[in-house]
């Protein structure tokens, strides 16, 4: 409990540091570069407190010019920091809307270019997901949770439709990302953080070219078929689909 205690007190403190050069540092980058950095930064100060160790596989699967879709599994609340601390890639997240509440913090994100979504107003959730999509088209990635929440028992929740109508509309390849070893860090529910290994896997992307709104379900199976096998095959059966 005390080594928890510490670590909470290490992330206030460095949020609230690292907010705070984020928002400054915006006004001198509207693209939003440079307080993505500074966030990868507070990411990795975070993992080093909490003595978490990542290794990362299929990087080259990707061009870092180029601009993607990256979908993930949600395991754990180190998700969001192992995300970006090593998907050293410029990209913005879709973020539920509650976290643009948060003091300091949200105006951050917000700041960063980072998008709000809020599902429980559909005209406002319509708008997000169309200025994710113009995003894209303009050079920068997008990273979402398709599952929208964490899982509570390990296996991975139906997705949300909203990613796979960006994808389509942006024309842009989606980049299936599979994260091990979160949900063992900090269950979720449960105040604990403990050490632990977290393997971080980027898979090849998945071309969106032909497919059409109406073909939005095929491409999400496709995707979810495609996570799912590699996050099976990497549990040995111990989680499910």
């Amino acid at each position: 409990m005390l080594r928890t205690l510490y670590i909470s007190v290490w992330i206030v403190l460095v949020t609230i540091f690292f907010a705070m050069l984020a928002i400054l540092v915006s006004f001198f980058d509207g693209k939003g570069n440079m307080p993505h950095i500074i966030a990868r930064t507070w990411a990795r100060s975070i993992l080093w407190a909490a003595r978490i160790q990542v290794t990362v596989t299929g990087f080259s699967n990707i061009d870092p010019q180029k601009s993607y879709i990256f979908m993930s599994n949600h395991q754990g609340n180190f998700d969001i920091p192992v995300l970006l601390a090593f998907l050293t890639a410029q990209f913005r997240w879709l973020a539920k809307a509650e976290l643009f509440k948060i003091p300091l913090f949200g105006y951050a994100m917000k700041r960063a270019g980072y998008i709000s979504i809020d599902r429980s107003n559909r005209k406002s959730a319509f708008e997000s997901l169309s200025r994710a999509a113009a995003i894209i088209k303009n050079g920068v990635s997008v990273i979402i949770f398709p599952e929208g929440t964490r899982s509570q028992d390990g296996k991975i929740r139906p997705f949300k439709q909203g990613g796979f109508l960006i994808a389509i509309d942006a024309g842009a390849p989606i980049v299936p990302v599979i994260i091990h070893g979160t949900r063992s860090i900090m269950p979720k529910n449960k105040f604990r953080i403990n050490p632990g290994n977290v393997d971080l896997e980027i898979l090849q992307p998945i071309q969106t070219d032909g497919y059409t709104r109406k073909q939005r379900d095929e491409l999400l199976d496709k995707v979810r078929n495609s996570i799912c096998q590699s996050f099976e095959s990497k549990e040995k059966g111990r989680s499910e689909c």
